[in-house]
């Protein structure tokens, strides 16, 4: 699945055309030569360094010292287990490997890293990337495709991320509440888990199978039509409805983007998720095993562990 640009886009885009698959199997050998002779040893990363890569994110702001402490440990158990791997000359550096781990790992604290075992390998581009694909229309004709993207997550095989857009959640002036594509991306990866992205990952036990499909699928239809009509005002607005929508409108793409982007909106802005889909904020706070709104309820001195 894939993470198109967010809007609007005001640096210019890195363009990388390449089939995919090859590009990632060269990378991707050159690095298990090394990572299958010996198994990676887990270093806690600095606390210095942790807080400086990882404090500008709006997830992280509302985390108690336990929490943040936990999901420092965390995130170093990730980057023991992930390659992450620089293309198109990026020189991938601790910081950066710190800033994808952290919001990587957002989405597991509760649940364990091991949610993201079967797979080794994130691609980081500079900036926004072009994959060229081949489809075959409805009358068998096949069409080459080239669409830019901030990210994507391949079933079974890497997530691949444009780093401009894994900073830009960090930078206080850049960043668009909502909108963060490592979280987007490893969403789909808890999503895969049980075969290809569609919006429905396997629950934990306990969880009603039923109440998250008819509660999922409700809101993804009235968000439908809630972008629907919004892009229908947009000549006349200048597109102000569609900014007005409580999250993203790419959304609407399908049921897997749906889950996706609200997964982002949950950790960025529960508010505007608990006040619009209330009924899919209580599975997302049982699926994730987190309740960032009450997070930021939570009183200075709790927060700090005073």
């Amino acid at each position: 699945m894939s993470k198109p640009l967010p809007k609007p886009l005001e640096r210019p885009v890195h363009a990388v055309v390449a089939s995919g698959i090859s590009c990632w199997n060269g990378m991707r050998t050159a690095w298990r030569k090394t990572h299958n002779r010996l198994a990676k040893p887990i270093v806690l990363i600095d606390e210095t360094a942790w807080r400086a890569a990882t404090q500008n994110y709006l997830f992280m702001q509302p985390l108690s010292a336990e929490e943040n402490r936990r999901l420092r440990l965390i995130a170093s158990d990730f980057l023991a287990r992930k390659n992450i791997i620089g293309a198109a000359g990026l020189e991938v550096t601790e910081s950066m490997r710190i800033q994808i781990a952290a919001q990587a790992c957002i989405l597991v604290l509760e649940l364990g890293v091991g949610f993201f075992d079967g797979w080794n390998d994130i691609i980081v581009y500079p900036s926004q990337f072009i994959p060229e694909r081949e489809v075959i229309d409805e009358a068998g004709v096949v069409h080459t495709i080239r669409e830019v993207l901030a990210g994507e997550a391949w079933l079974g095989g890497p997530v691949i991320l444009s780093y401009e857009d894994v900073a830009r959640s960090g930078h206080l002036q850049d960043a668009v509440a909502g909108n963060n594509v490592v979280i987007h991306e490893f969403a789909h990866k808890l999503d895969m888990r049980n075969g290809g992205a569609n919006g429905f990952p396997p629950l934990h036990k306990g969880m009603n199978t039923s109440v998250w499909k008819q509660t999922f699928m409700a809101a993804y239809l009235d968000f439908c039509r809630r972008t629907d009509h919004a892009d229908s005002l947009a000549r006349r607005d200048r597109g102000a409805a569609l900014d007005a929508l409580p999250i993203d409108p790419y959304a609407s793409e399908n049921p897997a983007e749906f889950f996706a982007v609200i997964s982002e909106a949950f950790f960025e802005i529960p508010q505007n998720v608990q006040g619009t889909y209330p009924q899919v904020y209580e599975q997302l706070a049982l699926f994730y095993r987190q309740n960032p709104l009450a997070r930021r309820a939570m009183p200075d001195s709790v927060r700090s562990g005073q």
